[in-house]
């Protein structure tokens, strides 16, 4: 198991600069990685920061952590966008980025501007552009007409350091999102809300069988669960660990704790399963 803190974009961590100095504290303390949420938390009342700013400020002052977002919906973004975004973050932090994708948890995020807010047509963008980014980072020549995007002969560079390509780690509970998360690198289930962790270890066991049935190879794969813990519960991160998660994602956030009460948790650094 590995250990990372999460924090949201929103509130106290709108502002890149708390984000890299909580990663600064985290890497000093022994975490293993950084994720952070991306929402537009301005369109439902809340201050919002781009998570790749604050992503791209802990990179600069970590030598050591895996840096990524937990989750990006990517519908909202252009995919070759997006795709030159995390290759600069990865050759930046010499190899540490990974994108954590979904299809969006907030239909307000894109309604608010005039973007299609249907689950199902945001589960098609997604894939498509998953597809289109994979491509890119190939490093070879993309050509691809889909129904949202169009791509004609591009070839991407500079490209990511970590090949084949920077980590995909797919969140989500749902039938078609654990399908999606066997294609690629990683499964992020839904497994805490901003209150308390929802998802038991038999609950990840379960799901994540389902996941594994429709793996077409037995190579590496991650499981990230997201929950609460003190120093203390290292029993606690055994039962899913045995359960089959190989991160542990400590969320952080205003509803949690003030930020004193939250570097206090990130100093204090993971705990260590028996």
């Amino acid at each position: 198991m590995r250990y990372a803190i999460c924090v949201t974009n929103l509130g106290t961590y709108s502002d890149p600069g708390v984000v890299a100095r909580l990663a600064v504290a985290a890497e000093d303390a022994g975490w293993d990685g950084l994720f952070i949420w991306d929402h537009l938390g301005f369109v439902w009342g809340a201050p919002a920061c781009d998570p790749w700013v604050a992503l791209t400020a802990a990179a600069a002052l970590t030598t050591r952590l895996r840096l990524g977002t937990a989750v990006t919906p990517v519908p909202r973004r252009r995919p070759q966008v997006l795709a030159t975004t995390l290759a600069s973050l990865d050759i930046l932090s010499k190899g540490r980025a990974t994108l954590g994708v979904g299809i969006g948890g907030v239909p307000q995020e894109y309604a608010a501007f005039g973007e299609r807010d249907s689950a199902k047509e945001r589960a098609a963008m997604l894939d498509e552009a998953l597809a289109i980014m994979d491509g890119l980072w190939s490093g070879e020549a993309v050509t691809y007409h889909g129904e949202s995007y169009t791509v004609e002969g591009v070839t991407l560079a500079p490209l990511p350091v970590q090949r084949p390509r920077v980590p995909v780690w797919v969140g989500g509970n749902s039938g078609p999102a654990l399908r999606r998360a066997a294609r690629w690198d990683g499964w992020m289930p839904d497994s805490a809300d901003p209150e308390k962790i929802v998802m038991s270890p038999q609950d990840l066991a379960a799901k994540l069988s389902i996941v594994q049935s429709h793996r077409p190879s037995d190579g590496p794969f991650d499981v990230v669960f997201m929950g609460y813990s003190t120093p203390a519960d290292g029993a606690l991160a055994r039962e899913y660990a045995d359960a089959g998660a190989t991160w542990w994602l400590e969320q952080l956030h205003d509803m949690r704790g003030s930020a004193e009460e939250m570097l206090a948790r990130t100093k204090a650094g993971p705990f260590t399963a028996p």
